[in-house]
């Protein structure tokens, strides 16, 4: 113990855009973890569109050290995600640590995903530091934040660290702080070794490392161990401990430690995050319990431009979720796109990392059709299916309902666009269950929401009506019946499977009609009629035209019978009705995205 009582795990905390990764830069300055020449902002982010976008996507570790009244103490650091899609690597990454430091905006306060996070925290029994971060902004009201936290979460805030990750002001006091309030790790370095892996990933010269917290025990470089879900028996080929610029090799991880275990595997499935690595002579009975693994919450098709370009698609997709263990997908087939694959994500915000991941780092031009979510439906025979593609919903009239899953939605939002929102949600078909006043400018909403509301443009049209200022943050809830069909698009009469769309039946006909409407002008005119109709079923319930291409066929009469003239248009008359039954449409890929930007 004398040893671990040295040692500090503790995790960052935050919304969106509070300045977690700054933070995180300051204090590895400030232990000297990484030298002048090797320091650049966000350091801790690995990926370019995290650092072109500003987000933190991954969770990431840093072994740190630092000197306090000539005791050196070992911090292991861990920077996590902000946005709602990545809150399972918050979970995962607090179920390693003792303390969390909650960081808030000194100029905005507290918001919806601050509250989910110390949720998270206060679950797994963490010591909470609240750090009000950007107090030399012009529009910092530190005391003001303070309260907001104590009334709001609940959380004793007169001793609040008051800093500026940007400029460096108060990091030694948290630095300070951290040594004094964080507990020590507990745990007995004579048990039987007792690791739960955290993260997993993939490195192209080592294979598949895993990421670790001794909570028992010790790994040596040489030792056989046991992964426990799957067990099979692996030699610890090396170790290090985590640093963003490069891992430092050690001989072994002792108790309380954080550390990269190499076995040397092919596959991150084989180190599964969430599971138990302990000893393979001397085994734990009981594998590390409480960890949520995380489970794909939109589905959406992802399809190639270029037909031939399938299998370069598949493996890219598996080079991916070598680093992501939320990816999920496969192959699927659609009539206007050929083939793709269907792919389950986290959120849309994930969704659209991938996407442009997939395009930039694989160099593929891809279409994908709308998102949807996972319904539950009921036939007249008594029978359950799990649908995730509205192309494969049965006929109408074997179904009996449909259920569909719904999240609880925390919503703050300054109390001047309190109108804009109570109409977005209700127009989302929300209920409300909470009305709560933070302060004299500030409400919380919590509505219940169907899932298939949120996942197409709810977090844009939510920030459009509040000017940017509200916050946003759900939870799964379960799945409720609801009034849904399936709403086809037909382009010259054929269906377009991959614009179908699951809507609820009160918003079908408005729904269909923005559609047609939004295609009639990104279909590129024919030399035929083409009919663009929206229907439930067989029954159309919006139609639009896009006109044929005119030929002037009777340029060249100049002169003669005016029978003549109409015996050509008569003939142009008859070869555009045979174009029409025969002809094909190319639809252009604006057409599949205009599925998304209907309300």
């Amino acid at each position: 113990m004398s040893r671990m009582k040295y040692i500090r795990n503790f995790s960052i905390i935050a919304h969106i855009d509070h300045g977690k990764s700054t933070l995180a830069d300051r204090l590895i300055q400030e232990c000297g973890g990484v030298n002048e020449r090797e320091m650049t902002s966000q350091i801790m982010d690995t990926m370019d569109i995290e650092k072109e976008r500003g987000i933190t996507i991954k969770a990431q570790s840093v072994r740190l050290r630092y000197q306090k009244d000539d005791i050196e103490y070992i911090l292991n650091l861990i920077d996590t995600p902000g946005h709602v899609d990545f809150s399972y690597e918050v979970s995962r990454s607090l179920s390693s640590c003792e303390g969390a430091l909650l960081v808030v905006d000194a100029s905005q306060g507290v918001e919806a995903q601050t509250i989910a996070n110390v949720y998270i925290a206060l679950d797994n029994n963490l010591e909470i530091i609240p750090v009000i971060n950007k107090i030399d902004l012009p529009a910092a009201d530190p005391e003001s934040v303070a309260e907001d936290i104590e009334s709001t979460i609940g959380i004793e805030c007169s001793n609040a660290i008051y800093v500026s990750a940007k400029s460096g002001i108060g990091i030694r006091d948290l630095l300070d702080r951290i040594i004094a309030q964080v507990p020590a790790p507990n745990g007995d370095e004579n048990a039987q070794t007792k690791a739960l892996i955290y993260d997993s990933w993939f490195d192209n010269y080592l294979g598949a490392l895993a990421l670790v917290r001794l909570k028992n025990g010790k790994i040596c470089v040489g030792q056989e161990v046991l992964v426990m879900s799957t067990g099979k028996k692996h030699e610890v080929l090396a170790l290090y401990y985590p640093h963003p610029v490069h891992k430092i090799p050690t001989k072994e991880i002792k108790c309380g430690e954080i550390g990269i275990v190499s076995l040397g595997l092919k596959s991150v499935n084989d180190v599964a995050v969430g599971d138990t690595i302990t000893d393979a002579k001397n085994p734990t009975t009981t594998p590390i319990e409480g960890f949520i693994p995380a489970k794909p919450f939109v589905f959406a098709g992802l399809y190639p431009i270029e037909t031939n370009r399938f299998e370069e698609l598949r493996d890219a997709l598996n080079k991916l979720r070598l680093n992501d263990s939320a990816l999920s997908f496969e192959p699927e087939t659609s009539v206007a796109l050929g083939f793709g694959f269907r792919v389950g994500f986290l959120g849309l915000l994930h969704m659209e990392v991938v996407k442009e991941r997939l395009e930039r780092e694989f160099g593929l031009d891809l279409i994908a059709t709308a998102p949807t979510v996972v319904y539950e439906v009921y036939l007249t025979d008594d029978s359950k299916v799990w649908v995730q593609n509205p192309s494969e919903l049965p006929p109408e009239q074997k179904i009996a309902f449909i259920k569909e899953p719904c999240v609880r939605a925390s919503i703050i939002t300054p109390s001047e666009y309190l109108g804009n929102v109570i109409t977005l949600l209700s127009n989302r078909r929300g209920i409300q269950e909470k009305m709560e006043y933070l302060n004299q400018t500030r409400v919380m909403l919590v509505y219940t929401l169907p899932s298939n509301e949120i996942v197409m443009d709810f977090y844009d049209k939510l920030k459009s009506c509040t000017k940017g200022y509200a916050s946003f943050d759900y939870e799964p809830i379960g799945y409720q019946e609801g009034d849904l069909v399936k709403l086809d698009v037909r382009v010259a009469g054929e269906v377009v499977d991959a614009l179908s769309i699951i809507v609820d039946k009160t918003k079908a006909y408005e729904k269909g009609k923005a559609l047609v409407e939004s295609m009639k002008n990104i279909i590129p005119r024919q030399l035929f009629e083409v009919a663009i109709q929206a229907s439930i079923g067989n029954k159309v319930i919006a139609r639009e035209t896009v006109k044929s291409m005119g030929k002037n066929v009777t340029a060249k009469c100049y002169g003669g019978d005016i029978t003549r003239k109409r015996k050509l248009l008569e003939k142009q008359k008859e070869g555009k009705k045979r174009m029409k039954a025969i002809g094909k449409v190319e639809l252009p890929q604006e057409a599949f995205l205009a599925v998304l930007k209907i309300d």
